[in-house]
């Protein structure tokens, strides 16, 4: 058995390329060996795959030879634990996941419609006009009260204010890539990084002391049945066997919407303003469709920023038996990813990679395996249908409620935070002018405290 071949640099200089530079190092691998290589990192090696018809291969292989909760736990267990539909396999990961379906319908996703326009009405009431800002800032802070309030249902001002805070600090701990680090490599825990652990631990402790007080909580009260937070709704769940979640497990669940639900779209909605900000004809058009009441290019939009700009670069699966890809038979333990960022600016299917266009998705539809910013598959992210819902929800307000320029002449640049490809500076803007919030909206009370 052979892997693939791959850059040839020392195991700790292409880990050092792909935490401080990967686009450099995704690119430069690419160009010499294809779209299939093998990665030899620190923490073992890795066989990146960006061609579409590969990629199908393995979002359709067998489950059971393909783990993507092995490939996973190393680096999000410290976080969302043993029990999340992100770090399972087999019928336990099937079991989280149909009890997690409901909470993402279509229809109860919509509900929420009202609240995130609040949320979002309510933080731009404090946006400063005429002051640079980055506004990866405050969609964080959107998508995190909007997560907050949806997920847990909290009404309780100074409830809501404690959990933020435990969860800003810990999710702050992703902005240094040396304590990311520490946190997923357990070697470093014991040795180098072992106060930023202790300080990570202590913080989650804290969280967990809240998240669980708030499970007793709702599930003593007897309104439980009647609310439509995801909490309430996953008390309510049940396995085939009659079983609910215990409360372990709604944990490990609730932190996992917590940290990646809104990790990821507050960072998606900011490389969306950022990209449109430096392309004025596209910002034009959609300005234009949204205020004729077409949602078509904000369609587009959203889904050309998630390729142009993945937040997530890539996903994985850990070989449990041999199994052959690209006429190459990968032994067991290889860890197979398909590069989502590599797959997003391949030149054969997706023409002037480089460029933002929003057209050509409503030239042509995404292809299953060619578009991948949730994954795919069985493992296909739980809460894409909420994110692409909360996007189009929230960039229509932004709009509606602000003039924007860009702080800067060039778009922001990639860098690594945590598991993310997030603006290197937040992708600063300016309000150039503010206008109120519409009428109806401003009757009610708002949403965030």
């Amino acid at each position: 058995m052979a892997l693939p071949p791959g850059p040839r640099a020392p195991r700790a200089v292409q880990m050092y390329q792909w935490v401080a530079a990967p686009i450099p190092y995704l690119a430069r691998a690419a160009a010499e060996y294809g779209p299939v290589f093998t990665a030899r990192f620190v923490i073992g090696d890795l066989v990146f795959v960006s061609d579409p018809a590969l990629i199908k291969e393995v979002f359709r292989g067998d489950p059971d030879t393909l783990r993507a909760g092995e490939a996973n736990a190393p680096p999000l267990e410290p976080i969302v634990g043993r029990n999340s539909a992100l770090t399972l396999d087999g019928p336990e990961h099937l079991r989280q996941r149909k009890l997690m379906l409901p909470s993402f319908h279509g229809e109860r996703i919509r509900r929420y419609g009202d609240l995130i326009e609040q949320i979002a009405h309510d933080d731009i009431d404090r946006w400063p006009v005429g002051t640079p800002f980055g506004i990866r800032d405050r969609t964080q802070a959107i998508t995190l009260e909007v997560i907050m309030r949806t997920v847990f249902g909290i009404d309780d001002a100074a409830r809501l204010r404690q959990l933020r805070d435990l969860l800003s600090k810990i999710l702050d701990i992703g902005d240094h890539r040396f304590a990311m680090t520490s946190i997923i490599l357990p070697q470093l825990r014991r040795t180098l990084g072992r106060g930023i652990w202790r300080r990570f631990v202590a913080l989650r402790a804290d969280a967990d002391e809240l998240i669980y007080d708030e499970i007793r909580r709702r599930r003593a009260d007897p309104a439980t049945p009647d609310r439509d937070d995801v909490l309430s709704v996953l008390l309510q769940a049940r396995d085939e066997s009659g079983e609910p979640m215990t409360d372990i497990e709604l944990r490990d669940e609730l932190m996992t919407l917590l940290v990646a639900g809104h990790e990821t779209t507050g960072t998606a909605l900011a490389w969306t303003f950022d990209l449109l900000l430096h392309n004025p004809e596209p910002m034009e058009r959609l300005s234009a469709g949204i205020e004729s009441g077409s949602d078509e290019y904000l369609d587009a939009v959203i889904k050309e920023a998630l390729r142009i700009r993945p937040v997530v670069p890539g996903v994985s699966r850990k070989l449990t038996r041999p199994w052959t890809l690209d006429g190459h038979e990968l032994p067991a333990g290889t860890r197979v990813s398909p590069n989502i960022w590599l797959t997003h600016h391949n030149p054969d299917v997706y023409p002037e990679p480089g460029r933002f266009r929003p057209e050509r998705f409503i030239e042509g539809t995404a292809d299953t395996y060619s578009w991948i910013p949730f994954g795919g598959g069985i493992r296909r992210c739980l809460g894409a249908s909420f994110a692409l819902f909360e996007m189009k929800t929230v960039i229509p307000v932004i709009l509606e409620r602000v003039r924007l320029s860009a702080a800067s002449d060039q778009p922001e640049r990639i860098r690594r935070r945590a598991v993310t490809f997030a603006p290197e500076h937040e992708a600063p803007v300016i309000v150039r002018e503010r206008f109120p919030r519409p009428a109806a909206d401003a009757e009610r009370i708002p949403a965030s405290v």
